[in-house]
């Protein structure tokens, strides 16, 4: 199996200059909001309205429908951790920063928990719940990977982080000649619903997020979770967890693909969908 890519070493191609380019445009977008890299602001500044009829959305209106649509309901079904934040140093930590005006502001960051999501996916995010904590596993068999996690929860661990072996990772059964000598290494080995049975027993779905490194066979392996959801009676819409489902950076990188790109693209936005 090829685990490198062509023309990795091409001029602005290679994740070096990937590297550099995203840190450039961060950096252009920090500025351009109104934010001084390394300057702590200790209290919230908020925008000056705009003039009515200039074209330009009034970011103090903004915000109170931000609070309005978004933070509120998201409060409703969680609220914030505590009543107040405050830095090591005492001072007041307010929900969001704006700057003192921007054209083009809401457009290129927006809120936290709307669209772009430059800001969080969440609108308090962690001020609403700690972020999950899971220690990244899976290998042999998903007998010896059960326990493991089991382990693991039994000892504070959130959530679970499964690694498959590359192996499953391209969609071969254990019992391959193509999986010869790979089988159960970096990762656990799920070739059948059944094998997933086994590596979720007495598991609470409904109470742990399950997070699969996996990205070609990704829809498959999250119908197997569902299926074996079902057979423990647990309510689909009780599960939380994520695939990686990135079909793109085993092109650019890894190489662990199965199809060509145009189908592998229809099978991750499928997922997206359901």
């Amino acid at each position: 199996m090829a685990l490198d890519w062509p023309g990795r070493r091409a001029a602005g191609t290679g994740p070096v200059d990937n590297l550099w380019i995203s840190l450039g445009f961060l950096w252009k977008s920090r500025r351009q909001a109104g934010t001084e890299v390394g300057k702590h602001v200790h209290k919230p500044v908020e925008a000056e309205a705009k003039p009515a009829g200039d074209g330009r959305l009034d970011l103090p209106e903004e915000r109170k429908r931000w609070e309005r649509e978004t933070l509120g309901p998201a409060l409703r079904r969680r609220p914030e951790r505590r009543e107040a934040f405050e830095t090591t140093a005492g001072i007041p930590v307010d929900r969001v920063y704006l700057p003192p005006g921007s054209d083009d502001y809401l457009e290129r960051l927006g809120f936290p928990g709307e669209y772009p999501y430059t800001r969080g996916v969440q609108p308090t995010m962690y001020r609403g719940r700690f972020w999950t904590m899971r220690q990244y596993a899976g290998f042999a068999t998903a007998r010896e990977s059960n326990e493991r996690y089991r382990y693991l929860l039994q000892r504070g661990q959130t959530g679970i982080s499964v690694a498959f072996d590359l192996p499953t990772q391209i969609g071969y059964d254990a019992d391959h000649p193509m999986a010869l000598g790979e089988v159960g290494k970096v990762g656990v080995s799920i070739s059948s619903l059944r094998d997933m049975g086994v590596l979720l027993d007495q598991l609470p779905l409904d109470q742990v997020s399950i997070s699969m490194t996996i990205n070609a066979p990704a829809g498959v392996l999250l119908a197997m979770v569902l299926a074996v959801a079902r057979r423990q009676g647990v309510p689909l819409e009780r599960l939380r967890g994520t695939v990686q489902n990135d079909i793109l950076k085993e092109y650019l990188a890894r190489g662990t693909y199965i199809f060509p790109p145009r189908p592998s693209m229809r099978l991750i936005t499928d997922v997206f969908g359901y």
